[in-house]
């Protein structure tokens, strides 16, 4: 796939930001889009209420009995989509347009498989080290 840079704002302070993207051709429809060119985007800018209701209509559709909305589909992102996949939350942060990390430490809530998948990588860390120790300081002794 096709890497595609993206530049523009992000978050409620609309602070600048580049991101780089695996290019879909599902997203090609938005390109050139009239409403987009005008106001200067890559995509649509639509209204948050407008983007609740498509949420919902994708909720419907899926069978998700949970009532979506952008607020909660930000949260699923810093959760879900980015920690769970060891993005680090600085990242996220930037993502999401936070200027404070502690703000992004609210969305990203620790999930119990994140702590369980953390912990299992300790545990190999910790085996790793034992074994190069045992092997590379066996001939040492303490006296």
């Amino acid at each position: 796939m096709k890497k595609v840079i993206i530049t523009g704002s992000t978050g409620m302070l609309g602070k600048g930001v580049s991101l780089e993207c695996l290019h879909h051709p599902e997203i090609e429809k938005y390109w050139n889009n009239y409403k987009a060119v005008a106001q200067g985007r890559l995509f649509p800018k639509i209204s948050n209420q407008k983007l609740n209701s498509y949420l919902k209509e994708i909720a419907d559709a899926c069978g998700i009995k949970k009532n979506l909305n952008f607020h909660i589909a930000r949260h699923t992102f810093a959760t879900i989509v980015t920690l769970l996949n060891d993005v680090p939350i600085e990242t996220v942060s930037k993502m999401l347009g936070h200027t404070k990390l502690s703000t992004t430490q609210k969305y990203a809530r620790v999930i119990e498989k994140k702590i369980s998948k953390d912990m299992r990588q300790l545990k190999m860390k910790s085996k790793k080290s034992q074994q190069y120790t045992k092997t590379e300081f066996e001939h040492l002794r303490i006296v």
